[in-house]
């Protein structure tokens, strides 16, 4: 483990982001040695200016004025290839960075999203990227070219000291319209980016429910709610921008004069004899370079300000969710579920959804789980496949922890069919697959256990069919059974399934329960969530939620005859579809 001291003397750890730049400081300390010697050879102009006014023009010399001009163009070949070898550096800087850092924001940007749903999960990755292209671009050089001005500066003063004073008073005051500039804008740009992000957030959820705003006329009313936070990021933008860009133009402004009066005081000089005539553009040269560095500071110093908050907010997200750990590889699971006086209270919310929950669930059980709307049947399904974590209790696979399983691992074990079916970007194979080395002959299994096989087949380029973000060119049912069939790729051992038929017609339900007798037949373990009374039929035993808590869980029979009060059988199968229709979960 890392640690440093923070401002308040306080032990604190090293971010994944820190350790990464502490392991290419070797390349910026490369960085600082070519800028070494590039600034080196950038004094070559004003020695050829020198030579060619003081030198070549007074002695009228053809021989000279070759010499001088074939060394300097070496020179000029040695910046270009200079300053090339330093960009290719910085782009390897890039490219180390992205390798060592991208699996580890990708997996944080899932778990971000995962405790706080609201968060929009590509942020850290668009702040890594903002972080890399202030990198690669002129801005981080203009950092390493900055210190050399004094030597610049210097050189003035062995000219004359009149020159050394001009040029360390323009230098000042270009660094005091950078500082003013960095702390009239710092708080500005971070409100906007703020607001932008907030902004993008409710843009991107409103686009996702199209068919909803289209059919019941929503989009004008959104628009406008829309532009409510829009209209607040253009405001904040704008400010800080309008203030930025009149520091960035006072700056600008004041180079160009500063550098051309420098001709007229280099006149004056030479006009009493204190410098030679060559002096006069050497000079100008000499503070052209010294102020660059920091003028280019200022004109990009938004691109600096906007890596900066993104590598503070990168940095608090990767000490807030630390790297997975290399888990022991567990023997497969045979498909035994305990829920041991398991609570969770949903992310972001304060009230936990379920209640000491215990139930046990043997190996190739079959459990349907019913109840009234909001009674937690959906966060039981959820915890039980590991995606909502409980705040005490455990949920165990053969008696170890779920989350003592690698999750790469685990998930090829488990199916899982939630209620909002989402299908990734690429072909049917691939979702069914779930994106792992396709193997067809368990792509078409799993889609004729599934009832879709037929379904794919009528599509128009089949299992290499092509769906968008969401399945957007998919029907609802057609998701839902392409969903199943990812759910029941490769028999997994366990298959938890959020009301599986809500979107199915016969033939589908159909599929649906052959495709659930199959999975008993060979062994898997089934937690269904369900409201309807034909799937009941396939449960060897039933579990009743209500209010968070198990409030009756045993086998079928048994569960039927305590619902009916020791009614017969088909009365008992009545009570049961009574109480499943109380409600569907809707959470």
């Amino acid at each position: 483990m890392q640690i440093k001291r923070n401002r308040n003397g306080r032990e604190v750890e090293y971010s994944d982001l820190e350790k990464a730049l502490k392991k290419i400081r070797s390349s910026f300390i490369s960085i600082g040695i070519y800028s070494f010697f590039l600034n080196i050879l950038m004094l070559s102009s004003t020695i050829y200016m020198l030579a060619v006014y003081d030198i070549v023009m007074p002695s009228k010399s053809l021989d000279t004025l070759f010499v001088v001009t074939l060394v300097i163009l070496i020179f000029f070949i040695g910046m270009a290839l200079l300053e090339y070898v330093r960009s290719r550096i910085m782009m390897h800087i890039s490219n180390k960075l992205d390798a060592a850092l991208n699996k580890r924001i990708f997996d944080a940007s899932f778990d971000m999203v995962s405790k706080y749903p609201g968060k929009a999960g590509a942020a850290p990755m668009r702040d890594f990227n903002t972080i890399k292209q202030f990198l690669t671009g002129p801005a981080v050089f203009a950092f390493f070219d900055a210190p050399w001005f004094p030597i610049y500066i210097a050189i003035m003063f062995v000219f004359d000291s009149v020159y050394g004073f001009y040029g360390l008073g323009a230098t000042v005051i270009i660094i005091l319209l950078t500082v003013m500039n960095e702390r009239a804008t710092r708080k500005g740009l971070e409100h906007s980016n703020s607001v932008y992000q907030k902004s993008m957030e409710h843009f991107s959820n409103t686009v996702r429910n199209v068919e909803v705003v289209e059919a019941m006329g929503m989009r004008r009313p959104l628009f406008k709610k829309w532009m409510e936070k829009h209209f607040e990021f253009i405001q904040t933008h704008t400010e800080a921008s309008g203030v930025a860009s009149m520091y960035t133009n006072a700056s600008k402004t004041f180079r160009m004069m500063s550098s051309s009066l420098m001709y007229g005081v280099g006149a004056l000089l030479a006009i009493n004899g204190d410098i030679s005539p060559g002096m006069i553009i050497a000079g100008a040269v000499l503070l052209g370079k010294a102020l660059a560095p920091i003028s280019q500071l200022v004109a990009t110093w938004k691109n600096f300000s906007s890596a900066r908050i993104s590598y503070r907010k990168l940095n608090e997200l990767l000490l807030e969710f630390e790297e997975h750990s290399q888990k022991l590889t567990l023997p497969n699971p045979e498909g035994r579920i305990a829920f041991e006086n398991v609570v969770v209270v949903p992310p972001l919310g304060q009230k936990p959804v379920l209640k000491g929950i215990n139930m046990l669930i043997e190996p190739g059980e079959s459990v349907g789980v019913i109840g009234p709307s909001a009674a937690g049947k959906s966060t039981i399904a959820k915890t039980a496949v590991g995606v909502w974590h409980p705040v005490n209790g455990h949920i165990r696979i053969d008696g170890a922890d779920i989350h003592q399983y690698n999750r790469d691992e685990l998930g090829q074990h488990i199916g899982y069919l939630p209620q909002d079916i989402e299908l990734f970007e690429g072909t049917i194979a691939q979702n069914i697959a779930r994106f792992r080395e396709e193997d067809p002959q368990k792509i078409i299994e799993a889609a004729k256990l599934s009832g879709t096989h037929d379904l794919i087949l009528n599509l128009p380029h089949g299992y290499e069919t092509k769906v968008g973000p969401g399945g957007a060119s998919l029907s609802g049912g057609q998701k839902q059974r392409i969903g199943l069939a990812r759910a029941v790729y490769g028999l997994p051992r366990i298959v938890v399934l959020d009301e599986p038929n809500s979107n199915l017609d016969d033939a589908g339900e159909y599929a649906l329960m052959m495709a659930m007798r199959i999975l008993k037949q060979r062994g898997s373990t089934l937690l269904y969530i369900t409201h309807r009374k034909n799937l009941l039929a396939l449960a060897d035993k039933i579990a009743i939620v209500r209010d968070g808590m198990i409030q009756m869980y045993g086998p079928k029979e048994q569960v039927i005859a305590a619902l009916s009060g020791n009614a017969p059988k088909n009365d008992g199968a009545q009570a049961l579809e009574n109480e499943s229709n109380k409600g569907v979960d809707s959470e």
